[in-house]
């Protein structure tokens, strides 16, 4: 999938895209027409770098309702002829969650679009997870028929329901259809259901990992093997060396961290951090310009893994390179320096966000280290990054080390944080908003009268909630 064209900050389809708060501030205030267009546009092409991480659908669907907005576009978007050729979750998860959200909140006309693309889109099972939490039984029973009919009665067909029946997110139309007394609906969930754990038993019976009694070399042996097919096993071959290895082990383990193969150099660099042996600093200096991207990766990963004063010490000493071991050098600062680092740490920060703008994805530990250490000179940037960045993740952490680091973040970007995608954001708006605002106080009740909110912004939002009143008094 291409990545999604984000438009500029500073317009009410950006701040859309990005899930700040003052999109939907702008939205209440633009022409409807003109916020609804934007809406849909975000909805049908999801502008998240990364989906799985990323929370809109909750924001995009309170914006659907204070606009009271029509599901049309939603509708062509979802049953539209290339919905039978594209697959990738990505072209309908977003809109599927609107829905799920809209019709939590009463909306009859998302529960019926997801009924309907549950019984006829390729995207079902993830319509079928919204509705296992929103439907009522009746309507879940009513899908059984459709659903099935997508599974053949063929030996092909019955190990694909049995993989849908064992791998369903949400079990509970599964366990519905199977105390159905039709046997062609009960009878073929229950054997659907046997079958998958039956797999699941098969498969741990047939281990492909290490076994008892194996040795050092045999470990190396068998991280090598997986990476010549086209897989990484360095954490799990470190764990097994900590397993196996024993004291007269290490000269072969500090060998093979030198110059053995790819797979069996990465396992002895990352048991050899973990471990904390006087030589893996060295060894990973050595590695970090090793040719092969792999060994080269495998040693910043093992360095960054560490967490002694020697490793931070070291860092000090790295932080200055040009280079992936330099970038993560600049982490681990941030994560464990002290106030003796706290320069090193804001010219790192200003120094990424410079060459690779505020998009990076190494801005993230940069960004709290300047919460952590608390460097107050380190706002100016920590604003740009919160105003620019695509990433709703790495917005809401430079809104957590803005709340410690700028004193006018309570009665600026804490307002706007109410409202934004990410709950962690909104409940460190909620810690930190300045109540004597009215638009805080009023927020403030909305999010903790709304069910759909998470629990734990909610608790935020009570401890404050009786000041907000007091001061809108």
């Amino acid at each position: 999938m291409f990545d999604p064209v984000i438009a500029p900050s500073g317009t009410l389809l950006g701040l859309l895209q990005r899930g700040r708060g003052d999109g939907t501030l702008h939205a209440l205030a633009a022409p409807r027409a003109e916020a609804l267009a934007a809406l849909d546009h975000c909805v049908l092409y999801d502008p998240r770098h990364d989906w799985q991480v990323e929370n809109r659908s909750l924001y995009y669907a309170r914006l659907y309702l204070d606009l009271h907005g029509g599901l049309d576009a939603i509708e062509h978007h979802l049953f539209r002829a290339e919905d039978r050729f594209d697959t990738e979750e990505v072209r309908t998860g977003l809109s599927l969650a609107v829905l799920g959200h809209l019709a939590s909140y009463g909306r009859r006309d998302a529960l019926d679009l997801l009924r309907r693309y549950a019984e006829t889109g390729s995207n079902w099972a993830w319509a079928l997870d919204e509705l296992a939490l929103r439907d009522d039984d009746t309507g879940l029973r009513a899908l059984a028929g459709p659903v099935l009919d997508r599974f053949p009665r063929t030996p092909e067909g019955d190990a694909e329901l049995a993989a849908a029946v064992r791998d369903a997110f949400e079990p509970r139309p599964w366990r519905l259809w199977a105390d159905d007394p039709r046997a062609e609906i009960g009878a073929r969930i229950r054997a659907a259901g046997e079958q998958g754990s039956f797999d699941r038993w098969q498969r741990q019976l047939r281990p492909s990992g290490p076994r008892p009694g194996w040795s050092v070399a045999a470990v190396f042996d068998w991280a090598q093997e997986g990476l010549e097919r086209g897989g990484e096993l360095h954490l799990p071959a470190a764990r097994c060396l900590t397993a196996v290895a024993g004291p007269g082990d290490r000269p072969t383990i500090l060998e093979a961290a030198r110059g053995g193969p790819d797979g069996a150099r990465c396992a002895a660099l990352h048991y050899l951090a973990e471990a904390r042996d006087p030589d893996v600093l060295d060894l990973i200096e050595a590695a970090a310009s090793d040719p092969s991207r792999t060994v080269a990766d495998a040693a910043v990963a093992a360095f960054e893994r560490m967490c002694g004063a020697d490793a931070v010490d070291r860092a000090r000493g790295w932080i200055h390179r040009p280079d992936a071991l330099g970038a993560s050098a600049a982490g681990v600062l941030a994560c464990r320096g002290g106030t003796r680092d706290t320069d090193l740490v804001l010219g790192a920060l200003r120094e990424t966000v410079r060459a690779e703008g505020p998009d990076a994805r190494r801005l993230w530990t940069l960004v709290d280290g300047a919460g952590r250490l608390g460097i107050v000179c380190a706002a100016p940037v920590l604003r740009h990054v919160y105003r620019e960045t695509a990433s709703s993740q790495l917005r809401g952490r430079a809104a957590k080390a803005l709340a410690a680091t700028d004193p006018s973040y309570a009665t600026g970007f804490a307002v706007e944080c109410l409202w934004d995608c990410e709950e962690t954001t909104r409940e460190i708006a909620a810690l930190h908003a300045e109540t004597g605002d009215a638009r805080v106080a009023e927020r403030l009740r909305r999010l903790a009268a709304d069910p759909a909110e998470e629990a734990e912004v909610q608790t935020a939002v009570r401890s404050r909630i009786g000041g907000a009143d007091a001061a809108a008094r």
